[in-house]
């Protein structure tokens, strides 16, 4: 199987590297935050407006009650009390983080947009590959951790519970309870955050979240899809699907040299 490799490096390599001014975070740093929150889900404390701009919450634990009173009358709910929300992507910049809840602010949606009807067991919401509304409330907003300070390195662990006066990431989750139904090797995998051979979309968004970039090929007749994970310089990481299954995961480290390998075959 090919892959285009040497195109979506030199792809990601024009584009801007926005929210990257926090001098103390190192790339490690961005990797660990971004990986431990995105695709995560939490239960909703209070009630979570939509809002056009992010709703800004700061990290001594505090925020303006009644600037988000004032989001949830002109736009409604993104997640009332007990709703399961989740973190769809994480945008990284010099004195806070910014979180998209639920694919953010859609103005115009209706509660009833984002439903989907399945044969799936309500426990377990089907999850869009690439983003949606992949939880149980009425729609998407954005939230805007303020530190009033150069960013400093921080894990994905220590924002949660920064976050816990609004949302609860300690409870069980859906994904939680998916994961213990999986393989233990696939399990292994995504507690280790890292992709082998066979997984699902699902299951590699459970494991390193979203992909930085992602594109569709034809390749002898079979359609492939690869997501890229990371930006030059360092490694990228390319996981190649056919259909619903991983079939390859490659590593190119982009600005570093010509160093390239493939990850672990794992055999089935």
């Amino acid at each position: 199987m090919r892959i285009a490799t040497a195109t979506s490096v030199a792809l990601l390599s024009l584009l801007p590297a926005t929210g990257f001014s926090a001098e103390k975070m190192t790339w490690q740093d961005r990797v660990e935050i971004t990986r431990g929150m995105v695709a995560e889900y939490a239960k909703v404390k209070v009630l979570l407006p939509k809002s056009k701009k992010p709703l800004e919450f700061n990290a001594d634990g505090t925020w303006d009650k009644n600037e988000w009173a004032a989001a949830a009358k002109q736009f409604g709910p993104a997640g009332r009390n007990g709703d399961l929300v989740q973190i769809t992507n994480v945008e990284i910049q010099a004195d806070r983080l910014v979180f998209q809840i639920n694919g953010g602010f859609k103005g115009g949606r209706h509660w009833y947009d984002g439903v989907q009807i399945g044969a799936g067991p309500s426990s377990n919401p089907t999850m869009n590959p690439v983003g949606g509304n992949d939880s149980n409330a009425p729609g998407g907003t954005a939230l805007v951790l303020l530190f009033h300070k150069p960013l400093e390195p921080i894990k994905a662990a220590e924002l949660k519970k920064m976050l816990a006066p609004v949302l609860d990431f300690e409870k069980r989750t859906a994904t939680e309870v998916y994961s213990e139904s999986l393989p233990p090797e696939v399990q292994k995998a995504i507690k280790e955050k890292r992709v082998r051979e066979g997984m699902t979309h699902e299951q590699v968004l459970m494991a390193v979240g979203r992909p930085t970039h992602h594109e569709r090929e034809t390749v002898d007749g079979v359609e492939q899809e690869s997501w890229v994970y990371g930006l030059p310089p360092g490694k990228i990481t390319f996981v190649t699907f056919v259909g619903d299954k991983v079939t390859k995961v490659k590593d190119e480290y982009a600005g570093l040299g010509n160093v390239s390998q493939d990850a672990p075959t794992v055999k089935h």
